[in-house]
């Protein structure tokens, strides 16, 4: 197959991912997933894909603008091929020319050659308008999320709002954690440069963090098949290193997949500490296995559910519960932009509920002076602090911990009515809440 043709089956097939997410619901994870493309397109599938997820709301102005009526539904997918063509007039390099003709090419693949014509029309048009120059028509269009996420981030971060809109439909940066059971950050940093991996740096604070100069393919990242190296974002890594700063020897990973809190925890966790890691989906809980076996480290995985501990706990208490519980993902929205078609605002307190179902549950699992670190990689304050302080109000057995690993930490974190915020963007880290509560009373049987 020529190079102009492989280029349009590729762009249908980012179409087809994109109306995928869009008109079906299914997440971009599951449609890349079933994307067919060569080892060697996925890049660049992904990224087509993705940006025009990113900025689904400014394309989607653009091309009504453009149509001199809407487009059917049955043909979504040309709808969604025209946000692809555009995505890549105005935010990659692809030439212009080969933008617009492997598009066009494109609705061959889609077995829709009767819109060739459109299409060809529409992204012509658009240069000749100057469309990309124009203010956008909505505020929607404006920021790239909906109406009603913007509100409610507006609402919990009136100084931070636009910070948080703009951080979310940047590119992510890689994060690395480096195993520090087998070598030093800073050897292994130094190994990254003599590989070629220019640009890689640290971030204070971050024992265990290396922030790529440029995304890299995982094979490509020396001693990762041997564990030296696992991908979690710098944020993430805050959890494992708080919650066992001062020891703990029974611990237990609740809601664990795909498990790199589970091998992080392992990694800090002292010579004969046991964990036990649970998750109610089994698919998942194989990246979980997977996962640690690379990483050479044993564990209890269960599939099990958090809020129903009658079913699996065995009764002996834990020194430490991780909780990193099902939220919105309102934090990692730039790494999954997805969530933002995705997500619906009923969703919320539905998950505030679900938070507080497993907070209650594994409460009585903690022995006295257990901690369990509550942990979502939400902005949103329905699912964060006012879960946490109302856990609090409810039980004269729990106190907030405030005593953070250390205050480089803290620099980077915005203090809440009960806990922490990581905003997303900052230092180049994911959005991520910490509370850390902390049990009361008299001594309780170990066992």
């Amino acid at each position: 197959m020529s190079v102009a043709r492989g280029g349009a089956r590729l762009r249908a097939e980012a179409a087809k991912v994109v109306d995928a997410v869009v008109s079906k619901g299914r997440s971009l994870d599951v449609a890349l997933t079933a994307a067919q493309a060569r080892p060697d397109d996925r890049p660049l599938l992904r990224l087509l894909s993705t940006g025009a997820l990113r900025y689904h709301w400014r394309l989607q102005s653009q091309i009504a603008q453009l149509l001199d009526k809407p487009l059917k539904s049955r043909d979504s997918v040309i709808e969604a091929l025209l946000a692809v063509g555009l995505y890549q007039l105005t935010d990659t390099r692809v030439p212009d020319h080969a933008a617009v003709s492997m598009t066009v090419e494109a609705a061959r693949f889609l077995r829709r050659p009767k819109y060739a014509g459109l299409i060809n029309a529409v992204l012509r048009n658009f240069g000749r308008r100057n469309l990309a120059a124009q203010e956008p028509v909505s505020e929607e269009a404006r920021y790239n999320h909906p109406a009603w996420l913007i509100a409610e981030i507006r609402a919990d971060w009136p100084q931070h709002w636009q910070q948080i809109l703009e951080s979310n439909n940047a590119r992510a940066p890689m994060w690395l954690r480096v195993n520090s059971r087998r070598i030093t950050t800073r050897d292994y940093l130094q190994q990254l440069l003599d590989t070629g991996h220019a640009d890689s740096s640290l971030l204070p604070g971050f024992e265990q963090a290396v922030r790529l100069g440029r995304p890299a393919a995982v094979d490509a990242l020396p001693g990762f098949g041997e564990g030296l190296v696992s991908v979690q974002d710098a944020a993430a890594q805050i959890a494992a290193a708080w919650l066992l700063a001062d020891g703990g020897e029974r611990i237990l990973d609740a809601c664990a997949a795909p498990g790199g809190k589970t091998g992080h925890l392992l990694e800090l966790a002292r010579v004969g500490s046991a964990l036990t890691a649970i998750d109610q989906d089994e698919r998942r809980l194989c990246d979980v296995r997977d996962n640690l076996a690379r990483l050479k480290l044993d564990a209890t995985v269960l599939k099990a559910d958090a809020s129903d501990p009658e079913r699996w706990w065995n009764g002996r208490r834990f020194d430490r519960i991780l909780l990193d519980a099902p939220c919105s993902a309102s934090g990692v929205i730039r790494r999954h932009p997805d969530i933002k078609l995705l997500r619906r605002q009923d969703d919320l307190p539905q998950l505030a509920a679900l938070q507080t179902a497993m907070l209650e549950a594994l409460w009585p699992l903690l022995r006295s002076s257990g901690k369990l670190l509550y942990v979502t990689c939400s902005v949103l304050q329905q699912e964060n602090d006012a879960v946490a302080l109302a856990f609090l109000e409810r039980h004269e057995d729990a106190r907030e911990n405030r005593m953070l690993p250390n205050n480089n930490i803290r620099d980077l974190m915005y203090r809440q009515g009960c806990g922490f915020q990581v905003l997303p963007g900052t230092s180049g880290l994911d959005g991520f809440y910490f509370a850390c509560l902390e049990k009361a009373g008299g001594a309780q049987d170990r066992t």
